[in-house]
């Protein structure tokens, strides 16, 4: 019997509509291991099927994805700053990236407002989540 657990917080994850699918798939995946890099509370117990088989944990808890135009997008983050939620960030930039140290610099040579973003993700209270997803659809 499965239970309906409430949790405080929510993880959200924002991704530009207008990406290619393999696109959208890398860049939430990136995207989530921030989240999970940063909040280790989050993470479940390994798994195990009948057979014994061991496999890795997982996220314990919902994430929701919601699509974005640019604009959007640059909305989504500013809200998240003006309440001290630091989110991880996926530039269109990091698509000519070979590796995470590159990542970082292709971020670090841009100023904010300037940022060519395609994602982002953020973990806070669910009321502060609400806040900075306002107006968004689930992406589709």
């Amino acid at each position: 019997m499965e239970t309906c657990m409430q949790f405080d917080t929510k993880i959200a994850v924002v991704i530009r509509s207008d990406l290619q699918a393999w696109q959208k798939l890398n860049v939430a995946a990136f995207l989530t291991s921030g989240i999970a890099a940063a909040f280790s509370e989050c993470i479940g117990e390994p798994y195990e099927d009948a057979s014994g088989t061991k496999y890795h944990a997982l996220i314990g808890q919902p994430i929701l994805i919601y699509g974005a135009d640019g604009p959007a997008l640059s909305r989504a983050l500013d809200r998240a700053l003006t309440r001290n939620v630091v989110p991880a960030v996926y530039t269109e930039d990091m698509f000519k990236t070979t590796h995470d140290a590159a990542n970082r610099e292709v971020v670090k040579a841009v100023p904010r407002a300037d940022l060519n973003l395609v994602g982002i993700a953020v973990r806070a209270e669910r009321k502060v989540i609400d806040k900075i997803v306002d107006g968004l659809k689930f992406h589709s």
